[in-house]
């Protein structure tokens, strides 16, 4: 039986280990309302070395948002994370209501999406594929 060979190590990006986003201090219940409330992501432990910072990680799937603390904070008006949803109409369904504005954008090849506020101003993209 052959043993299989390590892949050699190139040097390349291979995936997206996670996306930081800056908040203002004491905001972490902000934080919960809108990532883990209305988007649905789940809260995970920050490392014990980390807690004193402030902030906090969510997770799902393969998708990992750590919210940090900036004290001079100042949301990400240009920079973005574009988030697929399997549902766009569902989620604007679940966001409007809680106050989030949904801004529609220039139409994209072979998507849906629109543009929305995180609760510090950080913006995001949901895009949902088109079959």
């Amino acid at each position: 039986m052959a043993i299989p060979q390590k892949t050699k190590a190139t040097g390349r990006l291979i995936s997206i280990d996670h996306i930081q986003l800056a908040m203002p201090a004491g905001a972490e219940p902000a934080a919960r309302g809108f990532y883990g409330g209305l988007l649905g992501l789940m809260e995970v432990a920050k490392p014990a070395n980390l807690l004193a910072r402030g902030g906090c990680w969510f997770e799902q799937g393969d998708i990992r948002v750590h919210l940090g603390i900036d004290r001079d904070f100042r949301p990400a008006r240009k920079a973005h994370p574009a988030f697929l949803v399997d549902d766009l109409d569902r989620l604007t369904l679940r966001l409007e209501p809680a106050g989030v504005t949904i801004a529609e954008d220039e139409p994209l090849a072979d998507y849906r999406r629109c543009y929305v506020d995180d609760p510090f101003g950080n913006r995001m993209e949901l895009m949902q594929r088109l079959d």
